[in-house]
């Protein structure tokens, strides 16, 4: 039996909703990561420290307390948030980060900034204090092609950006492009990569039909988009670290209105592993997963192992949602009716 131990890792993206959703979903996460960023756009976005302190203690409260998991929590910038909020937040360990959504580009955004250039003092104030910015990179011009934002946004704001605010600590989120992976490693920032990004191209949404399932944004791309993007993950470059960017949707709202987001959390780790075997990079997986996010974040990896074993399995393909005992819908995995060659087994 073949078997993989590595130090557990840390998930540097993830969504987990408010209430029911939340309490059902939380234990992918909790149970397997050591910390994850907990993404700041939820229905009311988390915008002050009294509003963080809440989701936080709401999360904590969701999952066994003998669990060793540290959500991190962050604060979603608009165009008139408080520098006070950010300073204070981020100098008493409430806030580990700030997450810049432009205005529109994904799911609950409408809040995002609106004009970049306008919050540059709060760049300034956030290089100050060493705080990390993390980025959704795509414009939301209307006239600029979706499969262009990504780059069109480093070009048009991550550049100047960069140039204006040389120490300030970039994470480039959930990067879908071979213009990502080139422009990361060149200035040396941060990027979190997803599995959906690393198994499926923009064909995957139009397979039988307009298919809902893998619609995410941002949504995929070319294969020889994803090809480069599975060089940068397995390669073990410091700038690349997982981020499962996982975002669950009700089922009847996922076929209804094709929200954005899949849901990877039950088998994340397990996408990523075959990514890894298939390249025969076995050996940089733990780098990728466990050890490259907390160097960038100055942080210590963590001490628990996980173990993996080689035991093909077919992935469910929902997990039911239950309000007590009453089930309120199902969410559908990532990998549904797949097999994936690694199992996670417990920690040690």
């Amino acid at each position: 039996m073949e078997i993989l131990k590595i130090r557990k890792p840390d998930d540097w993206h993830v969504h987990l909703r408010e209430g029911i959703i939340l309490k059902n979903i939380i234990k992918f996460t909790s149970d397997c990561f050591g910390r994850a960023i907990i993404m700041p756009n939820t229905k009311d976005p988390i915008t002050t420290i009294e509003k963080a302190v809440s989701y936080k203690e709401y999360i904590l409260q969701s999952f066994p307390s003998t669990t060793n998991f540290n959500p991190l929590m962050t604060i979603y910038l608009t165009d008139s948030i408080s520098k006070d909020e950010i300073v204070e937040g981020y100098k008493n360990n409430i806030f580990f980060a700030a997450k810049l959504y432009p205005a529109n580009a994904t799911t609950n955004s409408s809040y995002g900034v609106t004009e970049i250039k306008k919050i540059y003092y709060l760049f300034e104030l956030m290089q100050d204090i060493g705080m990390p910015l993390l980025i959704h990179g795509e414009v939301n011009d209307t006239d600029v092609d979706i499969f262009d934002r990504e780059e069109v946004f480093i070009d048009r704001e991550l550049v100047p950006l960069i140039y204006n605010f040389p120490n300030l600590k970039i994470v480039l989120e959930h990067i879908t492009t071979s213009y990502a992976v080139d422009f990361v490693k060149e200035k040396n920032i941060g990027a979190t990569i997803t599995p959906h990004h690393l198994h499926i191209n923009r064909n995957a949404m139009f397979f039988e039909g307009l298919n809902s399932d893998f619609y995410c944004l941002p949504v995929a791309k070319r294969e020889a988009n994803r090809i480069s993007l599975i060089k940068a993950a397995t390669s073990g470059h410091k700038c690349f670290f997982l981020g499962s960017d996982s975002a669950p949707h009700l089922r009847q709202w996922k076929a209804f209105c094709g929200c954005a987001g899949i849901f990877n959390a039950p088998v994340a780790l397990e996408s990523y592993l075959q990514i890894f075997e298939d390249e025969n990079a076995i050996e940089n997986f733990e780098k990728f997963s466990s050890l490259n996010g907390p160097k960038f974040h100055n942080l210590e990896p963590n001490k628990e192992k996980l173990i993996f074993e080689r035991e093909p399995h077919v992935i469910d393909d929902f997990v039911e949602i239950f309000d007590k005992e009453k089930s309120i819908g199902k969410i559908k995995n990532f990998h549904s009716g797949q097999t994936l060659n690694w199992k996670l087994k417990p920690f040690i």
